[in-house]
């Protein structure tokens, strides 16, 4: 773990503790923190995930309602275009959405709190499932499409809100262990979404719609326990100046260790020196110090997205059905590589705890470049030979697992690592921005360059990989180990920056 800078404890009073045993303090992450982590990442986190896992098995069901009900409602049936323009207004319905949560992310967060933000997201949610399970009673498709621009927007605000208040209830030493929890809710309910999708389950023509609102259950029961949710201490002490609250929450999470919390608000203390009032997304864009961090945060959600990720698993059921699977075969082995993402997704935790920020995001974002363009290759000549058909089937585990050791979980929190909390929710915000905007992008265009290029749709992936090798490289600076202000400065000179630090 890295020490502190010698300008930095110069601004601090020396601690009763040793800086080891504070950090072994630290490490301890305690009941009411393993609570709230928990519920928070299976009551907001899971759901977003559930809802992009959920929709593609009962697809066709869902069609041929929306069919069923325009000639019911109004007269008449729709054309084939007007039922793809209707179906992919539907799907796209929902990114809109989480691009609109993101944005109004940092106000949200900044004037409500972190815990209130929270619970917004949560009722959103339960009001999304209330307008699926009544849109098939109402024979509703515009009750359909508002279900999923509110569950968008709940997700937007989720996937800002969620990192940014783990990372702030965390101790130094465990922020990228709890920073990693929204990517593995997510990760976990694209499966959790899988499952409830198959035919065996909610996926058929009479109970797609429980499928789409089955999450609920779930949000309602973690949000029974948000009254003992406490507010971000740093939210409390730097931002709303509750400073006596802020020392109430940590002596919770900390176990009433004093010594240990009054290091903590001393380094909160000293953020508050240094710290200037809580910043307006225009005024953060408008900043040429947060130039670099924002290009970062949202260069790795925006890549995180643009990475193909949801390319190859939109692809993945089409390879193996080439290996020589059935139909229904192919889609469990669509579902076993997503429990492999979920299963890699699990060790995240260590690995944020034990290695470095740089070198971990660099090789995923490599060995995630090599195995698409493997795959590229593979899939162009499969009918050459046909080992080809197992090699493809490796290349998607393989890149499926460089993927979550970096470019899954990181992008999610390292903007909460890079800014201080006067600049962190905007910055957050614009991240999330940049996700939710690379996954409607390869949204509407992955199926329309497949038809035109075929397997080679998979190169522009490989080049955004490779660009953030480079840019990686050059200006992201080691984070693990350290507090947001002794990081922030390594990036406030915009491209003229020089954070790299060698062997990090």
């Amino acid at each position: 773990l890295a020490v502190m800078t010698d300008q930095k404890a110069s601004f601090l009073p020396p601690s009763p503790q040793s800086e080891q045993s504070r950090f072994s303090e630290a490490e301890k992450m305690g009941f009411l923190l393993i609570l709230v982590a928990l519920s928070t990442t299976f009551g907001t986190a899971v759901p977003v995930g559930y809802t992009i896992g959920v929709v593609n098995a009962p697809a066709e069901y869902m069609r041929n309602w929306c069919n069923a009900s325009f000639l019911e409602r109004y007269g008449s049936t729709l054309t084939e275009n007007g039922l793809d323009i209707l179906w992919a207004s539907i799907v796209s319905v929902f990114l809109i959405g989480g691009c609109a949560g993101s944005l109004g992310g940092a106000w949200i967060a900044d004037n409500l709190g972190r815990k209130k933000s929270l619970i917004v997201c949560g009722v959103l949610f339960v009001i999304a499932a209330l307008f699926f399970i009544f849109c098939r009673m109402a024979n509703s498709v515009e009750m359909l499409i508002i279900g999923r621009l509110i569950i968008g927007f709940a997700s937007g605000l989720t996937t800002t809100t969620l990192p940014m208040y783990l990372l702030e209830l965390a101790p130094l030493a465990l922020r990228g262990t709890l920073g990693v929890f929204c990517s593995i809710g997510v990760t976990g309910g694209v499966v959790v979404g899988q499952v409830f999708s198959l035919q065996e389950v909610f996926g058929t023509d009479e109970l797609w719609h429980w499928a789409l609102s089955f999450y609920v259950v779930l949000v309602v029961v973690c949000f029974v326990m948000a009254p003992w949710w406490p507010e971000s201490p740093k939210y409390l002490y730097l931002t709303v100046n509750k400073k006596d609250e802020a020392k109430m929450v940590l002596l919770r999470l900390r176990g009433n260790d004093p010594n240990f919390v009054q290091y903590e608000l001393e380094e909160m203390n000293q953020e508050q020196v240094d710290k200037s009032e809580t910043r307006s997304v225009k005024s953060v864009i408008s900043d040429p110090a947060l130039l670099l961090p924002i290009v970062l945060v949202c260069a790795l959600q925006g890549g995180q997205q643009l990475s193909g990720v949801n390319a190859v698993f939109y692809y993945s059921v089409s390879i193996f059905e080439s290996a020589g699977l059935s139909s229904t075969n192919a889609k469990w082995a669509n579902l076993g590589a997503g429990c492999l993402n979920l299963t890699t997704a699990f060790f995240t935790p260590l690995l944020m705890k034990y290695v470095n920020r740089r070198p971990i995001s660099m090789i995923s974002c490599a060995g995630s470049a090599v195995f698409l363009f493997i795959l590229t290759f593979v899939v162009n000549y499969i009918d050459y030979a046909s080992w080809l058909s197992y090699a493809c089937i490796a290349s998607v585990l393989m890149y499926i697992l460089f993927y979550q050791i970096g470019l899954g979980p990181i992008p999610y929190f390292i903007g909460s690592e890079l800014c201080e909390v006067s600049s962190r929710a905007a910055v957050m915000s614009l991240g999330s921005l940049a996700s939710w905007s690379g996954n409607f992008i390869v949204g509407i265009s992955f199926p329309i360059l497949q038809s035109l290029w075929g397997a080679w749709v998979f190169l522009p992936f490989v080049i955004v990989c490779l660009a953030l090798v480079v840019l990686l490289f050059f200006y992201l600076p080691e984070s693990r180990g350290k507090q947001s202000a002794e990081v922030a400065p390594l990036v406030s000179r915009g491209f003229k920056s020089q954070p790299r630090v060698p062997f990090q």
